[in-house]
């Protein structure tokens, strides 16, 4: 996914390409990118609290990328994308609830920064638009977002196949799709990322699919099995993740995808018209 070119979570993100990052590295990047305004500012062990790691890993993170240690890391950052931490005035009068809110706040703004670049979206929603079927798929957390994107692909995709449960006949699923015309697959992948997710997606491609893949981040073990993926964090700060910026982002792909479906709006406008008839709403 390519995002504004000067942006701090920009450089970061190209700092971080092509390098064979393990997952507690992944995360340690994930948390740079989020707090890509004033990670240049922040300490070793405030990078490993916020990251959820240890201060070691911190170290070797920085030595995998190519640094002497953390201090020439951080050193690199504030000379290539110089700026002012941001302020954090009032954070400890939110209590922990308000947090959780101002940080998917925070992945809403990240997210709008992203889709300043709206080729990635309008890819994507050329790829989807042309798939017929239309295999949706996503396991255990990521499930729901799927659900929710097939229902309303539903109404203007003429054959939309939600793959939302795991076991030994979701390859047959795929088969079924790919037998039938399909060209690409979208996924839904969020934490904690299921095997069956990766190897569901490494089939895909082997099969012939082009793999569109929202994930909550460009270093999630689902990037090396996806053709496009399209990042946008989750929240934290509560026992369960949050998922807005996701769900947003699933909504996006579906504008673009109905760009791509000339009877899109006649669809929906049928749909509206039988709804009527039938009572379907109470409005």
């Amino acid at each position: 996914m390519t995002e504004t070119t000067n942006s701090p979570a920009a450089r970061l993100q190209q700092l971080f390409e092509g390098h064979r990052l393990t997952p507690t590295q992944r995360r340690i990047a994930h948390c740079m990118v989020r707090r890509a305004a004033d990670v240049a500012f922040l300490s070793s062990v405030e990078l490993a609290e916020l990251a959820g790691v240890s201060q070691p890993s911190v170290t070797r993170f920085a030595v995998a990328l190519g640094f002497d240690g953390y201090p020439a890391l951080r050193r690199h950052l504030r000379e290539v994308a110089p700026a002012e931490p941001t302020a954090d005035s009032g954070k400890d009068a939110f209590n922990e609830y308000q947090q959780a809110v101002h940080a998917e706040i925070e992945n809403l703004r990240h997210l709008a920064e992203m889709l300043a670049d709206p080729g990635p979206v309008e890819q994507a929603g050329r790829l989807l638009a042309a798939s017929r079927p239309l295999p949706v798929l996503g396991l255990r957390a990521a499930s729901s977002q799927a659900r929710g994107f097939a229902y309303f692909a539903a109404k203007v995709h003429p054959d939309v196949r939600l793959l939302d449960e795991g076991g030994t006949m979701l390859a047959d699923r795929i088969d079924a799709a790919r037998r039938a015309g399909a060209s690409a697959l979208v996924c839904f992948a969020l934490p904690r990322h299921p095997k069956e997710v990766v190897e569901a997606l490494a089939y895909a491609r082997e099969s012939g699919l082009t793999v569109v893949t929202v994930a909550d981040s460009a270093f999630a073990p689902v990037a090396a099995h996806s053709d496009l993926l399209i990042p946008a964090a989750v929240g934290t700060g509560l026992a369960f993740d949050t998922a807005c910026a996701p769900m947003l982002l699933g909504r996006v792909l579906l504008e673009s995808m109905c760009d791509g479906l000339p009877d899109a709006q006649a669809r929906l406008e049928e749909f509206d018209a039988r709804a009527a008839e039938r009572g379907l709403f109470v409005e």
